[in-house]
């Protein structure tokens, strides 16, 4: 269990990341809660399923606590019943760059067309290695939080 979850967020400019995948999963996702204090998500992946608390991030938007168990796929598809109105899906990309791993989310549905990129870091000052595809970042922008695409989805901007 990780308790401290550090990542920085960018938008992609290009897609020259497929090519560098090393993997491609979809993922659907919803909220049992989505005050702004903390977010519970249930998750969808792969044949298995993901409980996962996360707290309010830091003023930087780059850190936050987070609590994650698997659950059976099963479980998880009858937790999806209870949450809240609005649901994620996307295809997620796992790309090995520069000693780092970076995913990036290519949504579906409402939020078709927002394609995000991910790396989380040992802290928060720490220097990596941006693939040319790596656009803006967006880390702390709220409107791009998972939870927030759910209120209020991408092609609704």
């Amino acid at each position: 269990m990780r308790d401290l979850e550090i990542e920085r967020k960018f938008l992609v400019s290009s897609d020259a990341y497929k090519k560098e995948a090393s993997s491609k999963i979809k993922i659907v996702q919803g909220f049992l809660n989505t005050h702004p204090e903390r977010t519970v998500r249930v998750r969808t992946m792969g044949g298995s399923g993901f409980l996962t608390v996360k707290g309010k991030s830091n003023a930087s938007g780059t850190s936050r606590f987070e609590w994650e168990r698997e659950l059976t796929d099963k479980e998880a598809l009858a937790l999806m019943k209870l949450c809240e109105p609005g649901t994620i899906a996307k295809y997620r990309y796992r790309i090995h760059f520069a000693d780092k791993i970076f995913e990036v989310d290519e949504f579906l549905e409402d939020n078709l067309g927002l394609v995000l990129a991910e790396i989380e870091l040992n802290h928060e000052n720490e220097v990596f290695k941006r693939p040319k595809w790596l656009g803006e970042e967006v880390t702390g922008q709220v409107q791009y939080y998972n939870s927030s695409l759910t209120q209020k989805p991408f092609k609704k901007w």
